[in-house]
This record gives structure tokens, sequence and C-alpha cells, in this order.
């Protein structure tokens, strides 16, 4: 009978011969390998194939959940009293969360139906897309509604913060899963601080959670449930449907139509199914938009100028502010341009782009061109980022603008509502943590679009993978380009690639 020994050695030798060794980050990553040392030491090679419950996988998960867990910790001041003693108590303490303050504020204690029923005051029906209402919803479904109001409210909180757990641990499997040989990357998720700090400010981590299920589906090829899982996502939140823009543009690219209009279709049939019995309402005089359904787009639309971007230290530099119609009118102007730049660096690269790359880029461009940004919006990057982007230095570099952004709005609403005492930081200091999360983001996407336009700089494709998370589109030839990559014979380039990349597609390879 064979030894364990033997077995092992067996499973080893048919792995590495079926594929490709996995990436090790402590190997290619100076900054990985530096910080291994706190735990032993960079990763050896007989790690890898181990017989082990404690996969990379579960690692990341176990990681990210307890990173969720000391998130939890840093809102207890919150938790034991801060949200109900005053506004600025729980801004000092960078504690705040939107979640306990709605309970009551949007008629979940009152057992208000979201849409349906009207609000009593200024709001009058929720603010948010229909999926996330449902989530809302359910959590109050299991929150008692015995004892005080504020007892209430931080159970409802803690509810939330179950769910929201549960998403966390959605986004760190499907990100270290999505590049195959790349599963450590997703402990960028897991460790990121500034994941840890705003998970439970809101209800984003549930779209966001769909959305990396939904790039997970894609990259296994999975077109069919990546566009119900990306319609999903976009009911709960808008931003998920620009991923459908670079998918356009790499779908064009290569030729992959079928594969793009197959995912299209089903994120439009899914975000039907979950909008349209909200959405539409029928009467004597016939079918109309539900005012309630429309309440997020028109709050949406308009919303003036608000925390978080460049249009408020604008409007307060500005003698005459602009109008909220004319920033919506240079908002959208500006993200139309930053997409249309998007996408032609998509057409004209010398080698087509990583769809985690355009995805960070389109998502990132909204993020910086939009009239507000809630300091939770940085959750839509991150796990955009680590399968961009797969190296520290520069993710830790960009986290600690967002740490800086996170304290500086909190210390900013302490300054402003903290009366004479003026405990916080005044405006100008607000200004330069917006500039910082600005800068930092805007750093991000020049390094990952310089690694577009020399491919050579790419950590995925200097490890030997082409677009791991691209599904159709991994090792696809290009049958449409533009600008210089469109001269040389086609794939000229590629093949002079240090890296070996799987560019031996047949004609046959390309979908109609």
């Amino acid at each position: 009978m064979p030894s364990a020994e033997t077995t092992r050695t067996s499973v080893h030798k048919t792995t590495s011969a079926q594929q490709p060794d996995p990436v090790r980050p402590t190997k290619e990553d100076e900054v990985a390998a530096a910080g291994s040392e706190l735990i032993g030491g960079p990763i050896g090679r007989r790690v890898l194939y181990a017989a082990t419950w404690w996969t990379p996988v579960r690692v990341i998960a176990l990681i990210a959940i307890g990173m969720f867990a000391l998130g939890m910790v840093q809102k207890l001041p919150c938790y034991d009293g801060a949200w109900f003693q005053g506004a600025s108590s729980q801004y000092t303490h960078a504690c705040y969360s939107d979640i306990p303050h709605l309970y009551q504020g949007r008629g979940f204690a009152d057992g208000l139906v979201p849409y349906f029923d009207k609000l009593p005051g200024d709001m009058e029906y929720l603010e948010y897309p229909v999926l996330t209402g449902v989530f809302m919803e359910v959590a109050s479904w299991l929150t008692p509604g015995s004892g005080s109001i504020q007892h209430q409210e931080k159970f409802y909180w803690m509810v939330n913060a179950g769910m929201l757990m549960a998403c966390t641990a959605v986004i760190a499997v499907c990100v270290a899963r999505t590049h195959r040989r790349r599963p450590w990357d997703g402990l960028m998720v897991a460790l990121a601080p500034a994941f840890a700090l705003t998970a439970t400010i809101n209800w984003d981590l549930f779209a966001v959670a769909l959305t990396a299920a939904a790039m997970l589906m894609w990259a296994r090829g999975g077109t069919l449930s990546a566009g119900v899982l990306l319609g999903l996502a976009t009911a709960a939140k808008l931003y998920p449907a620009l991923l459908l823009g670079p998918l356009l543009i790499l779908c064009w690219r290569a030729g992959r139509w079928r594969a793009f209009f197959t995912t299209a279709g089903a994120a439009v049939g899914a975000w039907l199914v979950v909008n349209l019995p909200v959405m539409i309402t029928h009467d004597a005089t016939g079918f109309h938009i539900r005012e309630g359904w429309a309440k997020f787009y028109t709050f949406s639309q308009e919303r003036g100028v608000d925390f978080g971007s460049f249009w408020l230290i604008l409007s307060q530099r500005m003698d005459d502010p602009l109008s909220t119609d004319t920033v919506n009118t240079l908002a959208t102007a500006l993200m139309l341009l930053a997409c249309l730049g998007v996408g032609a660096l998509g057409l004209t690269a010398p080698r087509r782009p990583r769809f985690a790359q355009l995805a960070f880029l389109v998502v990132a461009a909204f993020i910086l061109t939009n009239k507000v940004y809630s300091p939770q919006y940085v959750l839509w990057l991150i796990p955009l980022a680590a399968l961009a982007r797969p190296r520290w230095r520069d993710f830790l570099i960009w986290q600690a603008c967002e740490v800086a952004y996170f304290l500086g709005i909190w210390l900013y609403l302490a300054y402003t509502t903290s009366g004479d005492a003026h405990k916080g930081l005044p405006t100008e200091g607000y200004q330069l943590a917006i500039a910082v999360h600005l800068l930092g983001t805007l750093y991000l996407c020049a390094v990952v679009v310089r690694d577009i336009l020399m491919p050579e700089r790419d950590p995925v494709r200097r490890s030997g993978d082409d677009d791991p998370s691209g599904g159709v589109l991994d090792g696809a030839r290009d049958v449409f380009v533009l600008g210089q990559a469109a001269r040389p014979p086609r794939h000229a380039a590629h093949s002079t690639e240090a890296a070996p990349v799987r560019w031996g597609a047949t004609p046959t390879d390309v979908s109609p």
C-alpha cells in the first residue's frame, strides 16, 4: 500500500502536469514577501499542494470575516450609545452608520412596505433600488418589535451586519476564485482596511457581492448566469450596469458578440423581473410608473452636490456655486468622455486589456466624476482593484488615501455639528481629505492604464496568463483593432511577450 508521502508526491506530479503552478505572491511581490515574515516567511512550493483543509480560498474567507468583525468592533462606541447621543458623538468616534437611523426614518419600525407605503416627512418613499429595499425589509422582519426604539435600532444594525458579513464571505471567495492561478490576490480584499471600516455604513456590500459573483461566472464561461447576477446587482445598486461597457468593448475586439448579447440580455431580463412588479401600477386610467419605485432615480437626479466630490470643493470655493442641473449636465458629460476614453483604450491598446482592468477604470471614472462620494463607495472598487492591479504597494497606497478620507469626513461632520466647540476638521482640512482620496484613486487608475499600454508590466500577464477574468475572452483572437495595434501583423506584438500566453486560438474559436 503506498505511503501518504508517495500519494502526495503523485498528486503533486499529476496536478503539475495538468496545469501551471499557482502564483505565489511572496515570490513576485516584494511587499507581500516582507509582510509574510510576520507569519513565518514566504510560502513554499510544497504548501501549494499540501493535502490540508486550509486552502487559500478558505483562509481568505476566514480572514475577511475576521476583518469584518474588527470593523464591527470599531463601531462599538456608537452601538453603546453614540448613535443616540447627538450627531457629534458618532462623528468624533468615526462610527456612523445609516442602518440604525433608517430603521425608524424609513418606516421599517412602523411596518411600512417600501415603495408602496408613503413615509412621513419630506422623503415620501424609500430612496434605494428595489433589491436593496428587499434586503432592508428582510432584516426588519428579523428584528424584534419589542423594547425601546433604540434597542430595536441596535438589533436591526446587528441583523444587517450578520447579513452583510455573509456578503463579505461571498466577495472574498469570488475574488479568490476568479483568477484560478492567483487565489491569494483575494487577500487584498480580505485585509483592505477601508473595507472593514466602511462595510456596515450602508447596504452596498449586497450589490458588491452580486457583482463579484457575476464576474466569477463570466470568468468561468457562464455568460447567462453572469448576466443574471449582473442584472440582480444592478437592481441593488446602479453601478454594476457599468460593467456592460467594458464587456461590449472587449467582445467587440474579440468578435464574441454572442457572449456579450447573452450576458446583456440576461442582465436586462433579471433587472426587469425584479423591478417590474414594483415599477408598474394600474388604475382606471391605465398603467403608470409607481412613484415609490421612481424615488431612487428622482432623488439621484435632484440631489445637490454632496460630500466627497471635487464638485463640493468647487462649490465651497465659488462665490456663485453651480446649480444642481448644471452639475448634473457637466458630471454626465465628464462621465461620457471618460467612458469614451476607456473604450478607445480598449480598442487601441497593443494587446486586448483584461476585463478586470477596464471594469475598474469605468467604475473609478463614475466615482471620480459623480457629484457625491459616500465613504462606503470604496467597496465598489476594492474587489475590482485586487483583480485589475494585484500589487500590494499600489493597493496599500490607495487604501491609505481612502482611510484618510474616511477619517476626514467624520471629523469634518464633527466640526460642523459641534457648535462653538469646533471639534474636528475645518472646511479646508476636509477639502484636503477629498483631494487625497481623488489623487489616490487617480494614481491607481494611472497604474492600470500603464499596465494596459505596457502589458509586459502587468503582474497577471507576467505570470503567464492572458485574461483569467475574461471567460470566453481568455486567449481569444482579436478581430477588430484600431490605431497602432492594427498596423503590425495580427498578434505580432503578443508573440514578443516574455511570458507565455495562450494565444493559439484558431479562427473557428471566434463566435459569429
